[in-house]
């Protein structure tokens, strides 16, 4: 049986994660969705001896909503949701919740490629690997499609005017910053 979602890691807040702030500095939030990603790619198959022989997978694009601070000590969890399997990439959904509280503290959405590392070329995944996420995307089908999945980065602004020069799409959702 695969869990739904995936809770493959956890990690305690430590004092060299924390900012000028007193909090987990940005980039630790990016630390810790490239942890958890690296435990989902052990609990597949993608190992050293996996990367030893050329391949990987790498991240393409990763879009990080930071939703609430999080402290020294604090314990986190991270789960893992997957999208969407193609013949050479994944798309994967993180969810980082405070373990105490139960809040999430982030969620991250990530588009990873599998590589061919001797010639840096997008390949293929080999049937096995390809069908163990296959068979992981089957189990998460019966999860809801988190909000912020293909989420527009963008400042709205009163009635949906765009900026001078902007041929982009006006307001970008009810989550983007507002100039009104």
């Amino acid at each position: 049986m695969i869990d739904a979602p995936l809770a493959l890691y956890q990690c305690t807040v430590p004092q060299d994660w924390l900012d000028y702030n007193g909090h987990m500095t940005e980039s630790c939030y990016l630390l810790l969705v490239g942890n958890a990603a690296d435990a989902f790619f052990r609990y597949v198959g993608i190992d050293e001896a996996y990367r030893a022989a050329g391949h990987s997978l790498y991240t393409a694009e990763t879009h990080l909503h930071h939703l609430r601070e999080a402290s020294l000590g604090d314990r986190l969890g991270a789960t893992l949701q997957v999208l969407d399997v193609g013949p050479k990439s994944l798309h994967l959904f993180h969810t980082m919740r405070d373990e105490a509280t139960g809040e999430q503290v982030a969620t991250a959405e990530q588009l990873l490629v599998h590589v061919d590392m001797p010639s840096g070329q997008v390949v293929p995944m080999p049937p096995d690997l390809h069908g163990r996420v296959t068979a992981i995307r089957a189990a998460h089908a019966v999860l809801p499609r988190p909000p912020a999945v293909g989420h527009v980065m963008g400042i709205r602004r009163p009635g949906g005017r765009r900026r001078p020069g902007d041929g982009g799409p006006g307001p970008n959702g009810p989550d983007a910053a507002s100039e009104e």
